[in-house]
């Protein structure tokens, strides 16, 4: 059963509801229990990889039945060990039995997904969008205050492109890396102006859109328009190292061997791919975790590489974030100064909010350049 949006009927593939009922499924996993799909290698014996991601997520991948390949305990097609945390090492004709994927993947989504505004019935593309900007290394808990306060002001994109876009800063709060709401100004400006006040549902106009990436496109074909798009975030690409090639954690930057991966994972169709997608990144949230995984809890622990091998600590290093005394927390008691007085602020109440004057002059002169703040007369404002 899906359920239609507001905004052009389109349905929600984040809820469970876009992959059939849990007894449907089932029935599925039975019927196919023992069908086996064979993945032919590339011409090139590496893995197929494309820089551009909308071909990963366009219908000829669909031919490709994925499901779980018996990856670890054996070499690789190449003669590459399984658990190099190399996806291009997984590459070559191999079987894979589908229903030892993904349905016990989707069953425990099913039963327990987070209530997110953004996966309900009743999410539109533009509340996709708008929780993906936010959600961009900032924690769910802190995200959904400001994400329903953004929703019930600015409903649709046409609602914030008509207001200037330091209003957007100032709701954006404390959410951090506030460039991110002069981007998503822009990009409601930008699909008011050229897309008729929708959300885009082509991979190419989503990324026209100013802030959005390969990650922020794929996310919103996937999660606004249920579309078979590879979704690689953080946690996914946790949880695909250690079940496929039996790292801790993935490498600093996502590989196109990575994308193509993903890609060969998804549910042949479309609905599911959605749904396998975001239950992904639930199981990386909440079970496989970076630290303290719970693997015990795991619907996949029997097929993961990595707790197969011992659960190595054979990632790469973890960057930490430092925040005391930089320059991240320099500019946000800037902004936090700006963003809080109505009136423009002195350069005298700026001096006030950093003692190193070096430190607080470059920050300002990069809170100017980014646009995040004017200057006239001596005095600092969000822009009008």
């Amino acid at each position: 059963m899906a359920v239609a949006t507001p905004e052009r009927g389109r349905v929600n593939p984040a809820k469970p509801e876009w992959h059939g009922r849990s007894e449907q499924r089932r029935e599925l996993a039975r019927e196919s229990h023992h069908r086996r799909v064979s993945i032919p290698p590339s011409p090139s014996g590496t893995a197929a990889a494309s820089n551009d991601a909308s071909s990963l997520a366009s219908p000829t991948i669909a031919a490709r039945q994925p499901a779980k390949p018996e990856w670890h305990g054996r070499p690789s097609p190449s003669g590459t060990a399984a658990g190099s945390n190399d996806a291009s090492s997984l590459t070559g004709s191999y079987d894979r039995r589908v229903p030892e994927l993904h349905a016990p993947l989707l069953e425990w989504y099913d039963a327990h997904a987070r209530d997110l505004p953004w996966r309900r019935p009743d999410a539109t593309p533009w509340g996709v969008l708008v929780s993906e900007f936010m959600l961009q290394q900032t924690p769910v808990a802190r995200v959904l205050p400001a994400f329903d306060a953004w929703l019930e002001r600015w409903p649709r994109p046409a609602d914030l492109a008509a207001e200037p876009s330091g209003e957007a800063i100032r709701a954006w709060g404390r959410l951090g890396y506030p460039r991110r709401a002069i981007r998503l100004h822009a990009a409601a400006t930008t699909i008011t102006v050229r897309h008729g006040g929708e959300v885009p549902d082509a991979y190419a106009a989503l990324r026209g859109l100013p802030g959005v990436g390969d990650y922020t496109a794929s996310a919103v074909l996937a999660f606004a328009f249920g579309r078979r798009a590879p979704v690689l975030d953080t946690n996914v690409r946790r949880v695909l190292a250690r079940l496929v090639s039996g790292s801790e954690s993935a490498k600093p930057t996502v590989t196109m061997a990575e994308k193509s991966l993903a890609a060969r994972l998804l549910p042949a169709d479309e609905p599911t791919a959605a749904t396998w997608s975001v239950a992904l990144m639930e199981l990386g949230a909440l079970v496989c975790r970076a630290a303290s995984p719970r693997c015990d809890a795991c619907p996949l622990r029997d097929g993961c590489a990595w707790r197969a091998a011992g659960q190595p600590a054979n990632g790469p290093p973890r960057p930490g974030q430092a925040w005391s005394g930089t320059d991240r927390q320099c500019r946000g008691r800037l902004l936090a100064l700006a963003r809080e007085t109505q009136a423009a602020v002195t350069e005298r109440e700026m001096a006030g909010t950093w003692a190193d004057i070096e430190q607080r002059d470059r920050c300002l002169r990069s809170l100017l350049d980014d646009g995040l703040l004017v200057r006239s007369d001596g005095r600092y404002t969000l822009p009008g």
